[in-house]
């Protein structure tokens, strides 16, 4: 007999996780520094930031590959979570990972210093352009340009762990790790495997994304110190931090896992999404495609909000986002929000895009195991409008068996996700 979830689907465990981010390699260390409100921002170093307008950043220069260009270092970040949560979850002797890989990747671009190494191949006087570049360097500069294809980080994944068929990679902006922890679920729920490995990764503080994140006018500016300019929730909230980070989960059958032996970390009860096409960057004013991931959620769990102890938000610290999402956590959990507790990570490890709601699975899923909530550091001066329970500054100790983890991205994806303890 299989055990199934309130929906009569097949019971999704988590049996390995594995996290980096600016906090450093490990969930025993990220675990550490975010229960003891420390921050991972810092002033950029690999590059000069003279004449930029933001100059700080969650960066992870401890694992930089020879050579950086940001697929390189996302591979890295996702190379090494991926390792920690097989290992944990004991899959990671044969190199055969016996299900897909999912994986959130961020959008493949070629960098100005690699545009310029190809240039320079071109004929004097020829017009140095895009077009011009691919055509003169296909198959003889190919290392270059595959290196830079859509699929490169998850194609190398997939032959370093032995995944099944071919990986499937996403990219729907800051809501890209949650989706691959939700089509991780969804893979298992349908009985097309009985594991998945999702993963959500990006290395992408380079020069190109500085500028367009400043150019949307969505980075903070408040610098001075650089680990106090990320401020979720706050009344003078100016913008975001951008970071780098990695994080993977093992998905499997509940009942596949308990046969052979496997820890149970926490059960994947919800996962809802919910598209808005109201502008490129900006959520609808009237929150609704927020308000429907959250719903779609609780309904996929067959849950009732009353039954979430704790929310991981999004809160990335913009003054439009952090507003967008209470307002609909309001519409959704109403006056309960005043007394349940919401707190996020984006305070001290900034805000790791692509890899976002992998990143944030993994803490949500570590608080359920250690019962200690995460604090929102910064914390200071409560925003009038946003009446929470935002735990403030200090961690704080709590035991919680339901958690939502919130994800919402630049064009519209959202996406929410409930973790729950183990039965």
């Amino acid at each position: 007999m299989n055990t199934c979830d309130r929906k009569g689907r097949p019971l999704v465990a988590v049996t390995g996780l594995g996290i980096v981010t600016s906090l450093g390699r490990s969930k025993a260390e990220n675990w550490a520094k975010l229960t003891s409100g420390q921050s991972g921002v810092g002033f950029i170093k690999r590059f000069t930031t003279e004449g930029l307008k933001a100059h700080i950043a969650g960066s992870i220069d401890f694992m930089l590959p020879a050579g950086f260009n940001s697929q390189e270092l996302s591979y890295a970040l996702a190379e090494d979570a991926a390792r920690e949560a097989l290992d944990e979850a004991g899959m990671n002797g044969a190199n055969a990972f016996p299900g897909p890989l999912f994986i959130a990747v961020p959008p493949a671009e070629i960098s100005w210093r690699t545009r310029e190494d190809l240039a320079a191949t071109l004929p004097a006087g020829s017009p140095v352009t895009y077009a011009a570049m691919i055509q003169k360097n296909f198959g003889k500069r190919r290392d270059i340009l595959d290196a830079f294809s859509m699929g490169r980080v998850g194609d190398l994944i997939a032959q370093r762990f032995g995944t099944r068929g071919s990986p499937i990679s996403i990219s729907t902006a800051c809501a890209s790790g949650a989706t691959a922890v939700q089509m991780g679920v969804d893979a298992i729920r349908f009985g097309l495997t009985n594991a998945a490995l999702a993963i959500g990764t990006d290395g992408s503080i380079n020069v190109e994304s500085v500028i367009r994140f400043s150019l949307l006018s969505a980075l903070s500016m408040h610098e001075d110190p650089p680990q106090e300019a990320s401020r979720p929730f706050s009344h003078k909230r100016d913008g975001f931090v951008m970071a780098e980070g990695a994080a993977a989960l093992v998905l499997e059958n509940f009942d596949t896992a308990r046969a052979r032996g496997a820890e149970i970390l926490g059960i994947v009860a919800g996962c809802g999404e919910r598209a808005d096409t109201f502008h490129r960057t900006r959520s609808n004013p009237d929150g609704s495609a927020i308000v429907g991931a959250i719903n779609n959620a609780l309904e996929d769990a067959g849950m009732g909000p009353d039954e979430i102890d704790y929310i991981n938000a999004h809160g990335t610290s913009t003054p439009e986002n952090d507003k967008m999402e209470a307002l609909a956590c309001m519409a959704v959990f109403g006056e309960r929000m005043k007394a349940l507790p919401i707190s996020s990570n984006k305070s001290m490890i900034g805000h790791t895009l692509t890899a976002a709601g992998a990143v944030e699975a993994v803490i949500s899923l570590l608080t359920i195991r250690h019962g200690v909530l995460p604090p929102t550091i910064n914390y200071r001066e409560p925003d009038p409008a946003i009446p929470f329970d935002v735990v403030p500054n200090i961690a704080r100790a709590q035991k919680v068996n339901r958690v939502m983890s919130n994800s919402f991205g630049f064009g519209g994806q959202n996406v929410s996700l409930i973790f729950q303890s183990p039965p």
